[in-house]
């Protein structure tokens, strides 16, 4: 039976059935770590719910706003981008990729550049296409170079977070006890087109350390990458050549894919020459996204499965992971970061390794070999630590995974690694030492997960070929069904 005191996701603080949650249609987030899900926009268009389409809607009425500012303001004073093109992360949704808690880096100028440019120069047309069923803001961020899901969900968050507050608002009063809801006044939740300004409004949230809480519903989530996304965009060219209609412009693409499609020209640069393209020719991705609208029906289903996955692995599973290190003396003692890292990797592996934990990390049978995952799932289990447990700290030589720390003076560093990870030896010999360095720690683990012999075997011979081994920080865990005791391996 799990233990109530164990505080991780928003069902946990609010005292709230995840049950109620799921009913309500709402996702169960962890008010530890951001859950690596994206709204997608597209799910709102082709939803059969009237209130998404209408959301939808919203969002491209906006965004004819801006196009139509751009053409009268072909130059743009920052205070002006800052206001209608750039917004903060809504970091309450505890949703995204974040490298730290739930504070990302939200819609800085090159979004709010790249944005203002393909409207003013490139999608001049926006909000009358003729080839495709409706407009997309997705169309506006997939030609432009470093504009991601994350991008994308962070602006369709912001001009839907009205109808975020109030979905979150109606669950609360509803299903929260009052003494767990706060009076807040949000601001930017709507726009004045007649000021054209945005505006605040005041909501009763869950609160949660000082600030608000928001739920999203599970039908607008996906996960790794929006249903309009550019890496298809780029893989589709050649199906699109094959379909327009235009004898011409088909031609000129076929001849000039000839020219970039060559196997002496890095993939790299491929994709480069025909992003190129794709900007010469816009209408181009109108066929791209109506090809996409044709196949709304698969973009429900697949989103619906991988935010039933992310649910299985980060929620189903961690609980199941913590339930099992609670029967342990894994969370009764803590001294300094180093020895309370140290004892947390050891007991997860006894939990892996002895105690069927390994289950954990398998969906339907399949093992789970996406190292965030791992990341995320260790991040959960320090719920409750007086240790600062900051993800993928940057200090000048690239991102770690974790820094432990309880003031400068006691601090460590932790990789975690799939054994499948092709520049694992790499990695090993060179990544910790440096990221060592550049933080000013004393001392840094290295956590190598295995599912499978071949998988233990390889982790063991390159410990061997470098001297490394437990008395080094290196531990090897074995998340294989068939255990042959990774740590003992030789």
């Amino acid at each position: 039976m799990r233990d109530p005191s164990i505080h991780i996701y928003f069902s946990d603080f609010f005292n709230v059935s995840p049950e109620v949650l799921k009913n309500y249609g709402a996702f169960n987030i962890s008010l530890i770590n951001d859950m690596p899900l994206f709204i997608d926009p597209f799910l709102l268009f082709g939803s059969e719910k009237q209130e998404y389409q209408n959301l939808h809607k919203e969002i491209i009425k906006y965004l004819r706003f801006l196009r139509d500012f751009s053409k009268r303001n072909p130059i743009l004073d920052k205070g002006t981008q800052k206001e209608l093109f750039q917004f903060p992360e809504i970091s309450q949704n505890w949703l995204g990729l974040c490298l730290k808690g739930n504070s990302g880096s939200g819609l800085g100028a090159k979004f709010g550049n790249a944005l203002f440019a393909n409207l003013g120069k490139i999608f001049t047309d926006f909000g009358h296409e003729k080839i495709t069923q409706s407009s997309h803001l997705e169309k506006l961020c997939i030609i432009a170079p470093g504009v991601g899901r994350d991008n994308i969900s962070d602006f369709t968050t912001n001009l839907i977070l009205g109808y975020l507050l109030d979905y979150t608002q109606t669950f609360a009063k509803e299903n929260i006890e009052p003494e767990l809801l706060k009076e807040f006044n949000v601001s930017h939740v709507f726009f004045n087109y007649e000021l054209g300004r945005w505006l605040p409004k005041s909501f009763l949230l869950p609160a949660f350390k000082d600030n608000y809480v928001i739920l999203t519903p599970r039908d607008i989530l996906t996960r790794d990458d929006t249903w309009i996304n550019q890496s298809d965009m780029l893989k589709d060219i050649e199906c699109i050549a094959e379909s327009l209609p235009d004898g011409q412009l088909r031609a000129d693409l076929n001849r000039y894919l000839s020219e970039v499609m060559q196997s002496d020209i890095p993939q790299q640069e491929q994709h480069k020459r025909v992003l190129s393209f794709y900007q010469h020719y816009p209408e181009l991705v109108d066929y791209f996204i109506r090809n996409k609208e044709d196949r709304k029906d698969e973009a429900t289903l697949r989103s619906s499965e991988l935010v039933c996955a992310t649910e299985e692995v980060l929620n189903t599973n961690v609980i199941e992971l913590i339930s099992q290190l609670a029967e342990t003396d894994f969370y009764k003692s803590e001294c300094n970061s180093i020895e309370a890292t140290k004892a947390r990797i050891i007991f997860l592996r006894e939990v892996i390794e002895n105690k069927d934990g390994y289950r954990i990390f398998y969906q339907n049978g399949v093992p789970l070999k996406r190292e965030k995952d791992l990341q995320i799932m260790f991040r959960l289990t320090w719920f409750g630590t007086r240790f600062d447990i900051n993800r993928e700290v940057n200090n000048g030589r690239g991102p770690v995974d974790f820094k432990i720390s309880n003031g400068s003076a006691d601090t460590n560093l932790v990789e975690m690694k799939l054994a499948s990870n092709s520049k694992l030896k790499q990695n090993l010999q060179n990544q910790v030492e440096i990221y060592q360095k550049a933080n000013n720690s004393c001392h840094s683990f290295k956590v190598i997960i295995c599912f499978s012999e071949s998988e233990i075997l390889k982790a063991n011979r390159i410990l061997r070929e470098l001297g490394l081994s437990e008395e080094t920080g290196v531990y090897v865990i074995d998340a294989s069904p068939n255990k042959i005791s990774a740590s003992n391996v030789k």
